[in-house]
């Protein structure tokens, strides 16, 4: 047998040699062998999907959205009659002084986000049209499509409709240009969004240079008594409402908790400011049960 073949049979008989020199009448040479094969990757595990809260409960980002967008389908028809019932009426008075500062003049071009039942927008035309009767259309957009449809029958109704434009949309991503609007309102929508900083970014985005984002939303009551009471009214009563006068008492459950997830008047506006506006600041109204908080792109 010749050296080649017994070199051969030996690394057949050694599958663990890995390095092997062979001396030969004519020259030296030297033979590697893998001592074994490169084991498969062990599989990475995943990485687990980002949650967020949904009244009290913690729930994957990517079902928010649509949990929201159940609860509003359900509660639109009774939407505005349930708003009277459970601030009495007062969520009227809060609305015409959210208008009254934000004060648009007749040719701003006006974005109501999260506004599907049209009660801003409403507000907004009229306040223009005060001023002038020829003023610019008031472009509402809601994620939801039953709360639109809401705000377009009540605008057909009253005889308004070319006043408006409706449009479904999410208020993290707008399809909308960028600085194409003056005045950016956004009322009881935002706490609903599960990214509350990217609504931000993209109201900054949409407004024109000298813009103005204005937010009405329920906030942190500071006076200790007044805050429990409050309390007790929201978690004790509410629902309650919500089961007697729409039949629905989980949506309403949920939509007192998410007061109390959303960040208080003064975290809030830092986060106004951290998207980039300028002169951020607020006014509390009802002792906080709701504040209005407002800035600029400048």
């Amino acid at each position: 047998m010749n050296l080649g073949k017994c070199l051969q049979n030996l690394l057949r008989s050694s599958p663990r040699l890995h390095h092997l020199t062979v001396l030969s009448s004519r020259h030296l040479y030297t033979t590697h062998f893998l001592l074994h094969e490169t084991p498969e990757e062990a599989p990475q595990p995943e990485t687990p999907e980002p949650e967020t809260h949904f009244g009290y409960q913690t729930v994957p980002e990517s079902e928010k959205e649509e949990k929201v967008r159940e609860v509003f389908e359900k509660v639109a028809d009774s939407y505005d009659l349930m708003n009277d019932t459970m601030s009495l009426g007062v969520h009227r008075l809060w609305k015409d002084v959210f208008v009254r500062a934000a004060a648009p003049a007749p040719h701003f071009k006006c974005l109501d986000v999260a506004g599907g039942t049209g009660d801003i927008a409403f507000r907004l035309h009229r306040y223009m049209r005060n001023i002038d009767s020829i003023t610019e259309p008031v472009t509402v957009c809601d994620i939801n499509s039953a709360m639109l449809r809401v705000g377009q029958g009540r605008a057909e109704q009253a005889g308004t409709s070319p006043h408006f434009t409706w449009l479904e949309g999410n208020a993290e991503q707008l399809d909308l240009p960028d600085d194409s609007f003056d005045l950016y309102t956004i009322a009881y929508g935002i706490r609903n969004c599960t990214h509350v900083d990217k609504v931000l970014a993209e109201a900054y985005r949409v407004l024109k240079p000298g813009g103005r984002f204005m937010c009405l939303e329920f906030s942190e009551v500071p006076n200790p008594i007044i805050s429990q009471i409050y309390d007790r009214y929201s978690f004790d009563v509410i629902p309650v409402l919500g089961q007697v006068v729409a039949g629905d008492f989980e949506s309403y459950q949920y939509l007192v908790e998410s007061i109390r997830k959303f960040p208080n008047q003064e975290t809030f506006a830092e986060m106004i400011a951290e998207a980039g506006f300028s002169v951020v600041e607020y006014d509390n109204l009802s002792f906080g049960v709701t504040a209005i908080h407002s800035g600029y792109k400048l």
